[in-house]
């Protein structure tokens, strides 16, 4: 979505805020640029957007380099959400919001029908705040009004440039959820800077972690916390965390490494044969190559049985949730008590079966850990 190739930017003095900047952003996440005051990483974000020009190299939005773009047309594309948020102090809220779309010369009611539906989005009625000013708005509410009006037109980028560094640290965290559960419904392609690494291991897809104009270290926030590539990386992490996650099992620990699994090719008797002989209530799928295809349940066998011409392949369902094997045990839990799921399958970059993650093979692991026994009985 997002590509930088080979960018620098040096200026006229002589300074040179970044150095050889290669980077991608991916569709539909959130790349969070983060390192100490200078690091260049707010001047890479303002090169996305032609604020500033590459001194060399290029970027690209949609395999399209900008530079051959009208600077004004991209802008109008691209969704921007700064610290002190910016609202037009004149405007009523509705007005702040419908900058953009009035801009495009949208129509009146699908503005208003925008409006509404943004507000909503992050807990704003309508009704209440449309016709209220910035004044009269906390300064959290003001900044999700920043964050609907960067979106207000539909734009397939947002950059959001230290957007909550301004707020309180409640506030800050209410709206880092908002935008973690917002961007679930949008699936925007957002740039977030920030000095802040609790908000960008909460947030973030990737994260890019940036020193004297050059990329440290890039990747997942599991990646960055698992494997710091050097002293600095583990300096900025910070001790405590780097700690607390060598503490934490991963999915690869707890996991069942040999479930029960068959064939799409596989007949639905014999699936009912092999529930019974296992004594489990539903089959993994995985083809010839143990790369996992989905799952079937008695109740999917029992209702389709009937049909002599069905096979596995044909009945079975998608998992709609799976980990890797470096997942925090963290991590597996919140996933299986939110989703309500009996297990969750381990699977790696290849999509191959390493094993699940059930509720027993928590409670198992915990009491490995745990043992209970007359030791565990306090006395007095």
């Amino acid at each position: 979505m997002i590509k930088l190739e080979n960018v620098e930017k040096k200026y006229s003095d002589g300074y040179v805020a970044l150095k050889n900047i290669n980077l991608e952003c991916k569709e539909g996440e959130i790349t969070v640029l983060i390192g100490p005051s200078g690091c260049g990483k707010s001047t890479t974000m303002k090169l996305i957007n032609r604020l500033i020009h590459p001194t060399k190299g290029k970027v690209y939005i949609n395999g399209k380099d900008i530079s051959e773009v009208n600077p004004v047309e991209l802008r109008r594309k691209i969704g921007y959400v700064i610290q002190h948020i910016g609202l037009f102090p004149h405007m009523t809220i509705a007005e702040n919001v419908a900058v953009v779309p009035n801009l495009l010369n949208w129509e009146k009611e699908k503005t208003d029908r925008r409006i509404n539906e943004l507000m909503k989005l992050v807990g704003l009625d309508p009704q209440t705040y449309r016709n209220r000013y910035p004044k009269e708005l906390s300064g959290g509410q003001q900044q999700r009004i920043g964050v609907i009006r960067a979106m207000a037109a539909e734009p397939p980028v947002i950059l959001m440039d230290e957007a909550f560094s301004a707020l309180d640290p409640i506030s800050r965290e209410q709206l880092q959820d908002e935008l973690v559960e917002l961007q679930k419904n949008i699936k925007k392609t957002i740039v977030f800077v920030t000095h802040y690494m609790d908000e960008a291991l909460k947030i973030a897809d990737k994260i890019v972690l940036m020193k004297d104009g050059e990329i440290v270290q890039e990747g997942s926030p599991e990646e960055i916390l698992r494997h710091p590539a050097n002293d600095f990386v583990k300096s900025f992490i910070g001790e405590k965390r780097l700690n607390l996650i060598q503490d934490i099992p991963t999915a690869a620990e707890v996991m069942k490494k040999k479930p029960v699994t068959t064939y799409p090719t596989r007949g639905l008797a014999e699936s009912i044969k092999m529930m019974e002989r296992r004594q489990v209530d539903s089959l993994i799928v995985v083809n010839q190559d143990n790369q996992l295809q989905g799952y079937i349940s008695i109740y999917d066998v029992i209702r389709h049985f009937r049909d002599e011409t069905k096979r596995v392949g044909d009945i079975l369902e998608r998992f709609s949730h799976t980990v890797g094997p470096d997942a925090l045990l963290t991590e597996v839990t919140r996933m299986i008590d939110e989703n309500k799921l009996a297990y969750v399958p381990v699977v790696n970059e290849e999509e191959k079966l390493l094993g699940i993650v059930t509720r027993g093979s928590l409670v198992g692991f915990l009491s490995d850990i745990y043992p209970s026994g007359d030791s565990g009985v306090v006395q007095q």
